[in-house]
């Protein structure tokens, strides 16, 4: 008999998720577990798993006999995917129809963030085909994670933490499994930069967002005025956006000039719904249940002063998850992995990059899971010329 090392199980779910699974034979009562609890779960668990005798692995090959000195097996598959967000499963879906049996590491926390990725943060999504009246970020990413299941693909709850890319078959491990592959795609995206400060954590998602985009369009932020912090490109652009749907858009920027190009610069000081708050910073959030102001501080007098608006968007870009390659792929100046135009080719032939790690322009959920069906099709052809669709993921 299979040992099982966890004699309940803990699910962290919303108050009334229509998903919930009725077979749990223990859920933490929904009193106690607030819309805000999702990460705090998560790493309540977290501790709990590190508290587990190290011959208990989480790995599926765990056995109680196991030695804790030995090290774990090598699982073999012709294609590993490492992330967990629309680009991963969109990966996985088209590679498990493939037969591919692919594996999957869908991250425990990594980047402290809940598998699913960026979208686990977002409370509505309502630019993703399909969904007419919008779906919540978890709900969507539950989706992502029951298709790839649906059709074979095996997902391990743990953070890559190395790959070996310089031989073949590439390995990639993490503290509990190691992977032999054929192939590889990395679409472990990219992590939106935030500013910390008091009531930043507080109105997260109800009133203050990093996408513009993906929020700016949402009813609370109509007609309101509304701030974006930032002083590149990406700061115009949202400000810009935002112009759209707001009654007003302040930007804030620390410095007295933008670092932004200047047809961007320009487009913005010549829309009359933007005003530059120059040399400032926002020391404080505040309001009720949603975002009612800020504290606006001037770097140079020291004054802080109050600024109503209903809504702020951090533009102060992205980190790229990709620090776990150490180097082995080509980067550019910013971090993000280099793919050939047109493809999702990396610098390493059998290795592909897919979403947000190798996107800096669009960064949207559909788009990611448009390369996670090119960065599939690529693996399953570069498996073909390789010889090794047959036979090697037993």
């Amino acid at each position: 008999m299979k040992f099982n090392p966890f004699p309940f199980r803990i699910s962290c779910i919303k108050k009334n998720h229509k998903n919930a699974p009725s077979n749990n034979p223990f859920l933490l009562p929904s009193s106690l577990m607030p819309s805000s609890s999702y990460t705090r779960c998560s790493k309540l668990f977290n501790l709990f798993k590190k508290s587990l005798s190290s011959s208990h692995s989480l790995s599926s090959t765990s056995s109680p006999h196991m030695d804790p000195t030995k090290p774990a097996p090598i699982l073999r598959t012709r294609l590993c995917i490492i992330g967990s967000g629309p680009a991963a499963h969109t990966a996985a879906i088209y590679a498990a129809r493939a037969e591919l049996k692919p594996i999957l590491f869908e991250g425990w926390m990594a980047n402290d963030i809940a598998a699913g990725g960026q979208l686990t943060t977002t409370s509505d999504v309502e630019n993703f085909p399909g969904f007419p009246e919008g779906v919540s970020g978890l709900d969507i990413t539950d989706k992502f994670r029951q298709q790839s299941v649906r059709f074979g693909t095996n997902i391990l709850s743990e953070t890559v933490t190395r790959v070996d890319f310089t031989s073949h078959p590439f390995v990639i491990s993490s503290d509990e499994t190691t992977v032999s592959a054929d192939s590889v795609v990395v679409a472990t995206g990219a992590v939106a930069k935030k500013l910390e400060f008091p009531g930043s954590g507080t109105f997260w998602q109800k009133g203050i967002s990093a996408c513009a985009v993906c929020d700016g369009a949402a009813p609370i932020f109509r007609n309101k005025p509304l701030a974006v912090i930032g002083g590149g490109d990406s700061a115009m652009e949202e400000a810009n956006f935002l112009t759209k749907y707001g009654s007003k858009v302040y930007i804030i920027h620390r410095r007295d000039e933008f670092r932004a190009s200047k047809i961007m610069q320009k487009r913005v000081m010549e829309n009359e719904k933007i005003e530059v708050v120059w040399n400032a910073g926002v020391v404080e959030a505040y309001g009720e249940k949603v975002l009612g102001g800020l504290k606006v501080k001037d770097l140079k007098s020291g004054v802080v002063t109050e600024l109503e608006v209903n809504g702020l968007f951090f533009a102060i870009g992205h980190e790229p998850a990709t620090k776990f390659l150490d180097g082995q792929l080509k980067l550019d100046g910013d971090g993000y992995v280099v793919t050939k135009p047109g493809s999702t080719l990396t610098s390493v032939k059998g290795v592909f990059a897919a979403g947000d790690v190798q996107d800096k322009k669009y960064r949207q959920a559909v788009t990611a899971a448009g390369t996670g069906c090119m960065a599939a099709l690529d693996a399953e052809h570069y498996l073909q010329e390789i010889g090794a669709q047959e036979g090697k993921s037993d």
